[in-house]
């Protein structure tokens, strides 16, 4: 596993919840932010590697590289996350896992599935341990950083560009690393 590329997609796909984490950290406890936060990455990551795993059972790893068309077609796609929606006040930790998956499912599942296509059970692990260990690590730092105007106009500014800008090089990435880019050279 490319953990430059793993950190790089979970920065990427996460970017735009980082402006949510900020208001659910002012609203609710932060060990309860983290959990909820870590039980929805958990949760779509496991779905990512589930669906890699039932693709690439009847298809070649070559042809899996197409799958690196989704996170540039999210990079192009203008979606509209739905930033508004209510999640359920049955407890912080549950809202903050409801409105993770809510804003990010899609996302998610379609930036990290070609990522995750062709790895091992015990390198799926370690995906999860690094990432969980990323989540925890995000969690405190934009707990230290929201109360900074500065960091929050430069993201609105510039946050959703920066994404797309990643989401291609992630689609590039999945593309060269499946073989697909040789496959094809050699056809021609």
């Amino acid at each position: 596993m490319n953990y430059w590329i793993l950190a790089l997609t979970f920065l990427s796909v996460n970017l735009d919840f980082f402006f949510m984490l900020i208001f659910l950290l002012k609203k609710y406890k932060l060990s309860h932010v983290m959990l909820g936060y870590l039980l929805g990455n958990i949760i779509l990551l496991t779905a990512s590697f589930v669906v890699g795993k039932a693709l690439a059972a009847f298809m070649p790893e070559w042809i899996l590289g197409i799958l690196g068309i989704l996170p540039i077609y999210m990079a192009f796609h203008d979606d509209d996350d739905v930033d508004n929606q209510k999640a359920t006040r049955k407890s912080e930790t549950i809202s903050t896992l409801i409105t993770y998956l809510s804003v990010c499912a899609g996302c998610n599942l379609s930036i990290f599935l070609p990522v995750l296509v062709g790895e091992t059970i015990p390198n799926f692990f370690i995906t999860l341990l690094f990432i969980g260990t990323l989540t925890i690590l995000v969690v405190l730092l934009i707990k230290i950083v929201a109360d900074i105007p500065a960091v929050s106009k430069v993201m609105e500014a510039h946050g959703e560009k920066l994404m797309k800008v990643c989401y291609v090089l992630i689609g590039l990435y999945v593309f060269w690393d499946s073989g697909l880019v040789s496959h094809l050279i050699a056809l021609f």
